[in-house]
């Protein structure tokens, strides 16, 4: 009798099947005109590592090599470095194996705050806040200031960076992230509560690191002659734009002619106009310079709204492929938001105005009148927490700022804390982050604007694509943009869900919500 040979029997279709219940497929995205899109592939963010998925799938790879070359495209094809002296020689021995490389499609690079002065007196600090715990020990923070000014020095980032952008001849995408340890979390919190004088602390800065990353990566991402056309950066620094504009600014246009999808959040307030003021001409360039752009988010803190004309911004440029547009946290007249919809009304398929306050003087019924009127793909449009910014503004007048929260991670560089593959939350895992993450058959999830997942990044709508139009004859949708209720004052939760259906044409009494 012949001897069985189990599992080797198996079709390659039944083991990706098999991988598909470990990690998601590599293969299996989001459609760019599809609602989640933006959410999913570019502001979700990474969660913690599981170890035991990198074991699961490494354990695989060991049966045999008929397994192993299975296996590459689920380990490999979304990539997360740290900036760091482990994470960067991890990603030098991956990008050394072109068959490994090859499968590499999304790549996130974690960046931490950079330390930029007063090492020597990590100790006094400490000492003086009575800091008892394992994350605070002076060697540490020495330790990762020493590497980071090693990697500086000899510029082992961008070597390496230039290495693996050419390796990954299947990438699509690149996202900058900003890594915060529990360390350095526990670190700056002591700092805020710190009476040392400034100087004398131990200063941890994200700026110089935002900076030195996009640079770094423009530089690699130019010079490799990568195939990638997304890119998201949802923690951006305002300053970094200053400064990218003066240092690489030929680099910006010609990365940006690649551009399929660009969605940028700046995750500061301070001097925010005037920074996004300054930096006008580099957003200029670069959408003059992004003809091909499909899908565009441009945000800022939520309890922070830009108050800057949207042109400012956008230069008036039309985008003959646009298919989702958004932003987030600005202070507009209603007129420029028709305007800039008016310029894409043929071709825009999502529309996002995210925490968008209208200006004294405009009413939301003429956005959302001509939104129903005269965009004619229009599928899926999103208004959450939009409101009046007079009213805005009294309601936060005693509140103190929330900034948005930054991506908190392992403070270990070991292998098994922060796996190679370092797996991507996708819509598989949608619900998890509440409201805006909602996958486009559930209904079930948040009804409310605030709560914990009420400020998370992302661009996916609250309406539903798939609900078909109402043909009930008891419809209580409104007649006209003056029935909606808008009282130009303020908006409240229900009406806006209510706006959202009208404006694509959906009955807000007998659709599920």
């Amino acid at each position: 009798m012949p001897e069985s040979r189990g599992l080797l029997t198996l079709s390659n279709e039944l083991l990706k099947d098999v991988l598909d219940c470990i990690e998601a497929d590599p293969d299996r995205t989001v459609n760019i005109d599809r609602r989640a899109y933006l959410s999913v592939e570019s502001f979700r963010l990474p969660s913690l590592p599981e170890p035991s998925r990198a074991q699961d799938i490494g354990n695989f790879r060991l049966v045999c090599r008929r397994f192993a070359e299975i296996a590459i495209p689920y380990q490999f094809a979304k990539l997360a470095t740290r900036f760091s002296k482990n994470g960067l020689e991890r990603l030098d021995k991956i990008c050394s194996h072109s068959h490994l490389a090859k499968h590499t499609r999304k790549f996130s690079y974690l960046v931490p705050y950079f330390y930029v002065e007063g090492r020597e007196q990590i100790e006094q600090l400490l000492e003086s806040r009575g800091a008892r715990h394992r994350f605070l020990d002076p060697s540490l923070f020495r330790k990762k200031a020493d590497d980071q000014r090693r990697i500086l020095c000899t510029k082992e980032d961008a070597r390496i960076l230039g290495k693996a952008m050419a390796a990954f001849v299947s990438l699509q995408h690149v996202q900058i992230l900003r890594l915060q340890d529990e360390a350095d979390r526990m670190l700056l919190d002591m700092m805020e509560g710190s009476e040392l004088p400034r100087p004398a602390m131990l200063d941890l800065k994200w700026t110089p690191a935002c900076i030195h990353a996009t640079s770094t990566i423009a530089q690699a991402l130019l010079h490799s002659r990568s195939p990638f056309s997304r890119f998201s950066g949802p923690m951006m620094n305002s300053q970094s734009a200053l400064v990218i504009k003066d240092r690489i600014p030929q680099t910006v246009s010609l990365l940006a002619s690649r551009l399929t999808c660009l969605e940028l959040h700046f995750d500061d307030s301070e001097a925010l106009n005037e920074r996004m003021r300054a930096a006008s001409e580099l957003f200029k360039t670069v959408f003059m310079a992004a003809e091909n752009l499909q899908a565009v988010h441009v945000g800022f803190p939520s309890r922070s709204p830009l108050d800057l004309g949207l042109e400012e911004v956008f230069h008036g440029v039309q985008w003959e492929k646009l298919r989702a547009f958004g932003i987030q946290s600005w202070r507009l007249d209603a007129d420029e938001i028709v305007q800039l919809a008016r310029r894409h009304r043929t071709v825009l398929r999502g529309l996002r105005l995210r925490d968008v306050q209208l200006r004294e003087g405009s009413m939301w019924k003429d956005v959302l009148a001509m939104l129903r009127s005269e965009m004619e793909q229009l599928e899926w449009v999103s208004l959450r927490r939009v409101d009046y910014a007079k009213h805005f503004d009294e309601l936060w007048a005693d509140c103190m700022e929330i900034v948005d929260g930054s991506l908190e991670g392992s403070e270990s560089d070991n292998e098994d804390d922060f796996p190679a593959h370092f797996s991507v939350a996708g819509s598989d895992n949608d619900q998890e982050d509440g409201i805006d993450f909602d996958s486009e058959d559930d209904h079930s999830l948040a009804d409310t604007d605030q709560g914990p997942d009420a400020n998370e990044i992302a661009l996916s709508p609250n309406t539903t694509a798939s609900l078909p139009f109402c043909t009930c004859s008891r419809s209580s949708d409104p007649a006209s943009a003056d029935d909606l209720g808008d009282n130009g004052i303020f908006v409240f939760y229900q009406q806006r869900k209510m706006w959202e259906q009208w404006v694509i044409g959906r009955c807000p009494e007998h659709s599920c919500t």
